[in-house]
């Protein structure tokens, strides 16, 4: 039987991920307590949003939860709480892809640190609980699917199979292993064989449920080092020669997924997974 083998949340988009053994599914994706997945967000002075592609730095970003605050620490950084209740400042546009957002600036002092750890002018932005971010409806149809500051859904799934299939074929050309945070998963699931996340239609996680919704075609980022930064090649090389999608011209690798019942569910590493496949040929 299949089962939660890892669970994920990234408070700051771009910033390193949190590993969980428990929690909350929202709309919007995962939570820790009061803290949602890409609640904050770094951008440009302007509002435009920058992540790891841009500023690889981010990765040595790593956030704390604590009962009051949000801290982010970094190596050679004093540690910037970041309280959890809302600034008290009017919302600011703030561009993520193509969508024009309400935010909430974080002020100066966590502009001023995150400036100097990535040596650019940056700041830091809270997403605006009065505002909706509506999910692509080509891929989430009508299911009124929506998100905070990710890519563009809720939920990314990976299973444990298809990254140690991908890491097969990087030992076999002599290439490192990479581990699972190179892929900056939301849930990753153990028992599926590989690339099972790929024909799936819905997941049930308890009373929760999920719609696999669209491929994640990925990026540079698949190639830095989320402990220091690095930079290399792999992975994308690799996937290109067998997980090309001319449709979404990329190389996929995971499963976006939206919430269809069960929002306020906990989720818990253990947990079983049942799932149901998907017949449509375009998948």
């Amino acid at each position: 039987m299949a089962h939660v083998a890892a669970l994920y949340v990234y408070p700051v988009k771009g910033a390193r991920g949190l590993a969980t053994d428990i929690a909350t599914l929202r709309i919007t994706g995962l939570a820790l307590g009061a803290v949602a997945d890409r609640q904050w967000m770094v951008v440009e002075p302007d509002g435009r949003f920058v992540t790891q592609r841009e500023l690889p730095q981010l990765a040595t970003v790593v956030p704390v939860l604590t009962g009051e605050a949000l801290v982010l620490t970094a190596a050679g950084q004093r540690d910037l709480p970041v309280a959890l209740e809302p600034p008290q400042r009017e919302a600011r546009e703030v561009i993520v892809w193509r969508s024009r957002v309400r935010a909430h600036d974080e002020g100066d002092e966590p502009a001023v640190w995150l400036s100097a750890h990535v040596g650019r002018a940056v700041r830091l932005v809270r997403f605006d609980p009065s505002d909706t971010r509506a999910c692509n409806p080509e891929f989430a149809r009508d299911s009124g699917a929506h998100t905070l500051f990710a890519d563009g859904y809720p939920l990314l799934v990976i299973s444990e199979a298809s990254l140690a299939d991908l890491n097969s074929r990087l030992a076999g050309k002599g290439e490192g292993q990479l581990p699972m945070d190179r892929f900056r998963p939301s849930i990753v699931i153990t028992g599926w064989p590989e690339y099972e996340e790929d024909h799936l239609d819905t997941v049930d996680l308890g009373d929760a449920q999920l719609r696999m919704v669209k491929p994640c075609i990925r990026c540079q980022v698949t190639t830095i080092d989320q402990a220091s930064a690095a930079a290399g090649i792999e992975p994308l090389p690799t996937l290109a020669g067998y997980r090309h999608d001319a449709r979404l011209a990329g190389v996929r690798f995971g499963m976006n997924a939206i919430v269809t019942r069960g929002a306020g569910a906990t989720l818990r590493v253990g947990m079983p997974v049942a799932g149901t496949l998907r017949f449509d040929a375009g998948s």
